[in-house]
C-alpha cells in the first residue's frame, strides 16, 4: 500500500563529499555535502549560494572533491553545523550553524597539496578528485522564494587519487567495489554499504567502454584557473 506523502526533503541516499576550497585570504575551507552525482569524469553538485564553498568556487573556479569512507564518519560529523561564512547567513543561524574558520582542525583532518588546483586534498579520504568548474546553473528560478538561492555546478575532474587499499588487484585504473565502502547520507543520517545483493548484468560491459575524452584532456591541464560561463 502506497500513501501520498510530502517529505520536507527527498534525500534518499548519496555518498558524502568533503569539498575543499581556497578562501580569499589564502586559508582553506572544508565543507561536507551529499547532493552530488557523477557522469564520466564530470561531477554535478548542488549547494546554496550563501555557502562559503559556492562563493569560493565562483571566485577560484576549482576545488577538490574528497570522498570519505565509513571510517571517516566522525571527522565528517565534526564539521556539522559549522560554516566558513562570517557573519553566518540568517538561514543557517536559524538552523543552529556557527562560524568556524579552521575546518580542517575541527574535523581532525590533514590538508595535503594538490597538483592541478590550489585547494588542498584531504589526506585521510580514500578518494580525492581535483576539479575545475565547467559551468554554473541556477536552480528554482521559476519560484520567487527560491530564485538566486541554489545553484548546481558542473565540475570537470582533472586528477584522481585512489588509496591503494581500494584499487582492484592487477588493474590500477579500477576501484574494487568489494573494498570501497563510501559514507552514505540518507535523510540526514549516516550509513555504509552492505554486501552485494546480486550480480549485475551491466557489469558485463567493460569499464573502459565508458572512458571519457576528459581523461586525455586532464593529462595536459596545468595548475591554473579555468574560465567558465555562469
Amino acid at each position: 500500500m502506497h500513501k501520498i506523502s510530502e517529505p520536507a526533503i527527498l534525500y534518499f541516499g548519496t555518498p558524502v563529499v568533503l569539498i575543499s576550497t581556497m578562501n580569499d585570504d589564502g586559508s582553506y575551507n572544508l565543507a561536507p555535502m551529499s547532493s552530488a552525482f557523477w557522469l564520466g569524469w564530470r561531477c554535478i553538485i548542488g549547494m546554496a549560494t550563501t555557502s562559503k564553498t559556492v562563493q569560493n568556487l565562483m571566485r577560484t573556479k576549482q576545488c577538490v572533491l574528497n570522498l570519505p569512507s565509513v571510517n571517516e564518519v566522525q571527522a565528517v560529523n565534526n564539521l556539522a553545523l559549522k560554516t566558513g561564512m562570517n557573519p553566518v547567513p540568517e538561514a543557517k543561524q536559524s538552523r543552529g550553524y556557527y562560524f568556524e574558520p579552521d575546518k580542517f582542525g575541527v574535523a581532525g583532518l590533514t590538508p595535503v597539496p594538490s597538483q592541478k588546483v590550489d585547494a588542498p586534498r584531504v589526506m585521510e579520504c580514500p578518494v580525492q578528485l581535483e576539479a575545475h568548474v565547467a559551468a554554473i546553473h541556477p536552480i528554482g528560478e521559476d519560484n520567487e522564494q527560491q530564485r538566486g538561492r541554489i545553484v548546481t555546478m558542473e565540475l570537470k575532474i582533472v586528477r584522481v587519487y585512489l588509496e591503494e587499499s581500494i584499487i582492484m588487484e592487477n588493474d590500477p585504473n579500477r576501484v574494487d567495489p568489494n573494498k570501497w565502502r563510501p559514507l552514505i547520507m540518507s535523510f540526514q543520517q549516516f550509513y555504509g554499504l552492505g554486501e552485494q545483493v546480486h550480480a549485475s548484468s551491466l557489469a558485463s560491459i567493460p569499464e573502459y567502454k565508458y572512458r571519457s575524452p576528459d581523461i586525455e584532456i586532464a593529462r595536459s591541464i596545468e595548475k591554473s584557473r579555468q574560465p567558465i560561463s555562469a
